[in-house]
């Protein structure tokens, strides 16, 4: 596999990001909701990065990623579908092609957006070992740039922007929580918090069916036995050794969600916020609602990491179970 950048970006690399995608990224809003507070006595701060362009965060790192290249003909990565949206749009704004290696299983909607944004999929079996294997021929045959969803400085730049950003903008936040997949958006979220923060504490939530995060944190020990059974389909990868190096050394908690409880809170920002949420973004919301974190603060951040959901096939059916609605 073509090699990524690997370094832990710093407080430099992090601003130097912030302006390079700073004429095309969206400023994302961050909102509030006082059943949400309610239910998880504390204040709540949305980050809404599903406003952000190709719905998720992660347009941020790949533009970024992408905008730091010189003279190349294409890029490629692999991603289950919002880092193949972000980098499809990224690359087609670049005026270069973008090749995706999509597994098989990944939503429809996702899959269909990447193709809207100009990009070329290549499906593959749903496994981490396909993905790999098929992006390399990819690479060898069009000389793409790989542009890793996690696993590179450059995208963990990009992705730290968002935290710097909310921080800004909320100020004094006792906790920011994301979701943990690769973890490129904790990683980065969590330096951001360092860099530009005020002794806030991070917490990773990851869902109990793809809980390698969880169990890396806990042990010491990267674990790569994953086999991902959850929803949360931006969720079932893996951690890298450069994202699992950062989490060790900069934040503070990783917590698990069970399935019905993503199911619950995705419902809950659809219903009571009025905002199109993913199952993923849903999972530091359950998190919070559902008191999983230790971390002491009133005053807690959430990044709500994306909105491409697949409304053909909604989780819910009828009231959810044991929500208390105000």
């Amino acid at each position: 596999m073509q090699k990524t950048q690997q370094f832990v970006p710093d407080k430099n690399n992090i601003l130097q990001a912030s302006e390079n995608i700073r004429d095309m990224a969206h400023v994302t809003p961050v909102m509030t909701c006082r059943t949400l507070n309610d239910m998880a006595g504390r204040n709540l701060y949305f980050k809404m990065e599903n406003f952000q362009k190709a719905g998720a965060f992660k347009y941020r790192g790949a533009l970024h990623a992408v905008k730091t290249l010189r003279d190349i003909p294409a890029v490629a990565a692999h991603s289950s579908g919002n880092h193949a949206q972000a980098l499809a749009l990224a690359a087609r704004q670049r005026g270069i092609p973008a090749y995706l290696v999509m597994p098989k299983g990944s939503t429809p909607a996702k899959v269909a957006a990447v193709r809207s944004y100009g990009g070329t999929v290549i499906p593959c079996e749903n496994t981490l070992e396909s993905r790999e294997q098929t992006l390399l021929k990819v690479l060898e045959d069009t000389g793409s740039a790989f542009i890793h969803p996690y696993d590179d400085g450059r995208t963990i730049s990009g992705q730290a922007t968002c935290a710097r950003e909310f921080i800004e903008q909320a100020g004094d936040l006792d906790v920011i929580v994301t979701p943990l997949g690769g973890g490129g958006l904790l990683s980065g979220t969590a330096l951001s918090a360092y860099y530009f923060g005020k002794y806030i504490r991070v917490v990773g939530a990851e869902p109990a069916g793809a809980d390698d995060g969880y169990r890396s944190f806990v042990s010491g020990t990267l674990v790569t036995d994953l086999k991902p059974d959850t929803i949360a389909d931006g969720l079932r990868t893996r951690l890298s050794e450069l994202t699992f190096s950062i989490i060790r050394n900069y934040v503070h908690e990783v917590v698990t969600v069970s399935e019905e409880e993503i199911i619950e809170a995705m419902r809950l920002m659809w219903e009571r916020m009025k905002v199109v949420i993913e199952p993923s973004a849903a999972v530091p919301v359950a998190a919070m609602v559902f008191r999983k974190a230790k971390c002491s603060g009133t005053n807690v951040g959430i990044i709500v990491s994306g909105g491409n959901a697949d409304l053909t096939s909604l989780p819910w059916k009828g009231a959810p179970s044991g929500a208390s609605y105000n």
